[in-house]
């Protein structure tokens, strides 16, 4: 299991919160494992591109763990309209190997970084901590 070191808090000592987005219940419920090792909550979940973005604007996550192939709406499109609306948005995004032309074109849009599938829950939660020590977090 993973050390207690794990969890991460705000400055505030409130939680982080988190938004899982992926088109899969089954890979949600996978990445809702990194958010609970890392002591943060799910604020919400979607499973479409614009679901992800009507999310963001209602719930103002700290976290958005994204897919990239999803219906209506790809993850890559739905970083740009998400750091439109906050350029200080941070998104990690979660893809297969296969996609590594779409991971850094979403890099390049603003995502943070990226947790490759299938996630190793473990190293996932490296990259996030990791992720949020860049962004200034006190952690």
């Amino acid at each position: 299991m993973q050390e207690a070191n794990s969890v991460l808090k705000k400055k505030d000592e409130t939680p982080y919160r988190f938004l899982l987005v992926d088109d899969s219940e089954f890979a949600r419920k996978n990445i809702a494992r990194i958010v609970f090792l890392l002591g943060g909550v799910i604020a919400g979940e979607a499973g479409t591109g614009k679901e992800a973005i009507e999310q963001y604007k209602k719930l103002r996550p700290d976290v958005v763990l994204m897919d990239i192939t999803m219906p209506e709406m790809e993850g890559v499109d739905a970083v740009g309209e998400i750091i439109k609306e906050d350029d200080k948005a941070t998104i990690i995004m979660v893809s297969s190997l296969g996609h590594k032309d779409l991971v850094k074109k979403a890099i390049g849009l603003g995502a943070k970084h990226f947790i490759t599938k299938p996630v190793q829950v473990e190293y996932a939660v490296k990259i996030v901590r990791s992720v949020l020590e860049e962004n200034g977090e006190n952690i």
